[in-house]
């Protein structure tokens, strides 16, 4: 929507591609590709309202357990300063939620998630978030032996 969680997967991008591997950038809104044929996935939202997206939550839907069941899913979200402190109605994240969906869908998300978060609204990230995504994706690809 404001493209704060759309830098957020560039910066996880730029660190898959700096650890020598290759990678697919694409909008939860373009759908699950015919051919999604990688070892691991991101998949990220903005919260709102302490809930993914649609595109998000259809993209997850549309992984099929058999290709993706063994497969880490990495779940990201961009979220408001206190977001994380909020109980009740309005608690929880996007990633959170992708990860219950995943898991009731039989996928593979891995915990924990990564959480950025932006100053407003709109935005902008906070200034070190894109720093905090590279180090969460490096210390994953690490663990993994990617």
């Amino acid at each position: 929507m404001y493209g704060n969680t759309k830098m957020i997967a560039e910066a996880i991008a730029e660190q898959i591609r700096a650890e020598g591997h290759e990678v697919v950038v694409q909008s939860a809104k373009d759908g699950v590709p015919d051919k999604l044929d990688a070892d691991f996935a991101f998949l990220g939202s903005p919260t709102r309202m302490a809930k993914m997206t649609g595109p998000a939550k259809k993209f997850a839907k549309r992984l099929s357990k058999s290709a993706w069941g063994n497969r880490p899913l990495f779940l990201f979200d961009t979220i408001m300063p206190g977001v994380l402190e909020e109980k009740g109605r309005w608690g929880g994240t996007a990633a959170e939620k992708l990860s219950e969906l995943a898991k009731g869908l039989g996928l593979n998300p891995h915990s924990p998630v990564l959480h950025a978060t932006v100053t407003a609204m709109k935005g902008p990230l906070e200034k070190d978030a894109t720093i905090k995504a590279k180090a969460y994706v490096k210390e994953l690809l690490e663990t993994f032996h990617a």
